[in-house]
């Protein structure tokens, strides 16, 4: 496992998410109430960018056709049995790290 530094933490507000990549790796980089989370950023219905979803509190809604998503665990909502991987998040020095297996 490795940690890659993906955003600046002032770079992504409270109650916002959007899509970064990692070495071909993309993510759904989210903010909630200043605690980061990385989802998978491909909604398993149909492979919307979660990242360009909208957030409620800790519910992610892919923006295609709104399956939700704990933006925390990257439980779903709509289908459990779906789930989107979460990677663990730091914040070093400002900065957004994502670890992850690559």
């Amino acid at each position: 496992m490795n940690w890659f530094d993906v955003a600046a933490a002032d770079s992504l507000a409270p109650g916002q998410c959007r899509t970064v990549e990692v070495r071909g790796h993309r993510l759904a980089l989210i903010n909630i109430d200043g605690q980061f989370h990385a989802l998978d950023d491909r909604c398993p219905h149909r492979g919307a960018p979660l990242g360009a979803g909208y957030l409620d509190g800790t519910r992610l809604f892919c923006p295609l056709h709104g399956w939700e998503f704990d933006a925390r665990t990257g439980a779903c909502t709509t289908r459990p049995e779906l789930p989107v991987a979460r990677h663990p998040v730091t914040v070093e020095n400002g900065r957004v790290l994502v670890e992850l297996a690559l």
